[in-house]
């Protein structure tokens, strides 16, 4: 077993703290944009920010679903969130790097990967896929604050 990392960047064009309150909205901006790949999307305690405890299954293939409940936290500096997966090892770490009117804002999931053959297509395809999904998420979020 190993751990599997994916990573996904993107400039926003919005301000940080802008892009901190969208990223922190979980009723609302993130669900608009998570995408087809997450379904039963539901919050189920706060809905903004640290505090948060969200529901969804995200479909990383059509056969590998994962339903996940994420307890959410925020970084110490106030520049970004941490999503805990409570049944995986799974952990998503969004960091908002500001440069005036633009914020980078950088995604990085890992996760404790499988062994044997299994883990080492996972660690080849996962992290692709995943970061496929996270721009697609970031654009959505670039688009809406636009």
């Amino acid at each position: 077993m190993g751990q599997v990392v994916a990573t996904a960047e993107h400039v926003v064009h919005a301000p940080a703290d802008r892009v901190r309150v969208a990223l922190g909205d979980y009723a609302g901006t993130r669900q608009r944009i998570a995408g087809p790949q997450f379904s039963e999307y539901r919050v189920e305690s706060g809905g903004e920010g640290g505090g948060t405890r969200v529901h969804w299954k995200f479909a990383a293939t059509e056969k590998r679903v994962r339903d996940q409940v994420v307890s959410v936290s925020e970084l110490p500096d106030g520049g970004g969130l941490v999503e805990s997966d409570t049944k995986s090892s799974m952990v998503t770490t969004w960091t908002l790097h500001p440069a005036g009117e633009t914020t980078t804002v950088r995604v990085r999931t890992t996760w404790d990967g499988a062994g044997g053959i299994g883990g080492f297509f996972e660690r080849t395809f996962a992290p692709k896929g995943l970061a496929r999904t996270y721009t697609g998420m970031l654009e959505r979020l670039d688009a809406e604050l636009r």
